[in-house]
């Protein structure tokens, strides 16, 4: 089951270091990429959707992104469900134009998070904005690594997960990484190399972690009937769901069953489809045991078995589920709220037929899945190819 709006158009600014652009910069660049893909023009725009910037303040967010782009709405809004914003921001653009609030919808976010800032006080201050319980956890000092640490630990003490099968999902996702031109990480590694890495929160390494950059990622929303007029082939949302278990980990009743099962099982329920109708699947991975989480409880393999699942080259090109196609927040670039975003856009290049020497053949569906907090909120969209029921 379609909803009435579509993804008309998609685009991503410079990433990886950019020191010699501000977040308005990036944006900006990024929205004239989805304008020209889309054949729209900045006037077409009458909605905007953007998130927080963790570099600074911006109040209120979509009305300063607004000005500053120099566009004028009749809806704007401001998301923030920290990685699961991107996929959050698709559907809430699809809920304005179904309403009839506006008809051409503007999602865009982006930051100089590497530029802006030393990377260590960068990855302190996400830790602080939240992912951490203000009274009782961030007093301890623990990193978003740390806590990620924890969930990694208990899988691997429950299913018998190991180090080398986290880091099989870094090796895959920077195999990915090294087809696309504009990653910032394209050296291939090895599973020895992931071992090898330093270690930043036992088990965790820095190869099982995200990367820090910055950049911008834009895509525009309209109806369907507006995209039959306009240059690319429309990308269909057939289903979005939400789900979230625990706000912090001290809260948690279980560190390795995630909302990503909720969140899955709503977006399939309304796409009318399973796990096995998925042709590639854009997982959001800020560390690897996320991935493995998210394949467990998303249902493309049974709970405890993500760590078998992902060997044998399974998730890296030409293998038999290939995941997270750009690279991903591991290997092509995670500028805070909008790493997420990017996920949406190779999403819909793949069903276009576009992901170049990274495309997975015969692509007519895609999951695109997001995460905030840690392993906390989860949220699920499933695309199709403009002629899917």
């Amino acid at each position: 089951m379609a909803r009435s709006a579509v993804i008309a158009g998609v685009g991503a600014s410079d990433y990886g270091k950019v020191p010699d652009k501000s977040p308005f910069h990036l944006m900006s660049q990024a929205t004239k990429a989805a304008l020209d893909d889309a054949g729209l023009r900045m006037s077409d725009i009458d909605g905007l959707i953007t998130t927080p910037m963790r570099v600074g303040p911006l109040n209120p967010p979509a009305l300063i992104v607004a000005r500053n782009l120099g566009i004028s709405t009749s809806w704007l809004s401001t998301v923030d469900l920290a990685g699961a914003s991107g996929t959050a921001m698709l559907d809430q653009a699809a809920m304005a134009v179904a309403s009839g609030q506006c008809t051409t919808v503007l999602c865009v976010s982006g930051q100089n998070l590497l530029s802006n800032t030393w990377k260590g006080s960068a990855i302190q201050a996400m830790a602080e904005s939240g992912v951490a319980h203000q009274q009782f956890e961030v007093p301890q000092g623990p990193l978003v690594v740390s806590l990620y640490a924890l969930v990694a630990s208990q899988h691997m003490a429950r299913y018998g997960t190991t180090e080398e099968q986290m880091a099989e999902v870094a090796v895959a996702i920077r195999a990915h990484a090294a087809l696309n031109p504009k990653a910032q990480k394209r050296e291939p590694i090895t599973i020895q190399d992931v071992m090898a890495s330093k270690r930043i929160s036992s088990p965790l390494k820095m190869l099982d972690c995200a990367l820090v950059s910055d950049g911008a990622v834009a895509f525009i929303v309209t109806s369907a009937d507006r995209a039959v007029e306009l240059r690319k082939r429309p990308v269909k949302i057939l289903g979005i769901g939400y789900g979230h278990r625990h706000g912090y980990v001290g809260e948690t009743r279980d560190l390795v069953v995630t909302g990503a099962i909720d969140s899955g099982a709503r977006a399939f329920r309304e796409a009318r489809l399973g796990p096995g109708d998925i042709d590639v699947a854009e997982i959001y991975d800020c560390f690897t045991i996320t991935v493995l989480c998210e394949l467990e409880d998303l249902g493309f393999c049974p709970k405890g078995e993500a760590g078998r699942f992902v060997e044998d080259g399974r998730l890296r090109p030409k293998g038999a589920f290939p995941i997270t196609t750009h690279g991903g927040l591991l290997s092509c670039m995670h500028s805070g709220l909008s790493g997420g975003m990017m996920h949406v856009v190779e999403g819909v290049r793949q069903i276009r037929g576009e992901a170049g020497a990274a495309q997975v053949p015969g692509v007519e569906t895609a999951l695109v899945h997001g995460n905030g907090g840690v392993i906390a909120i989860h949220c699920t969209a499933i695309l199709g190819a403009e002629h899917t029921a």
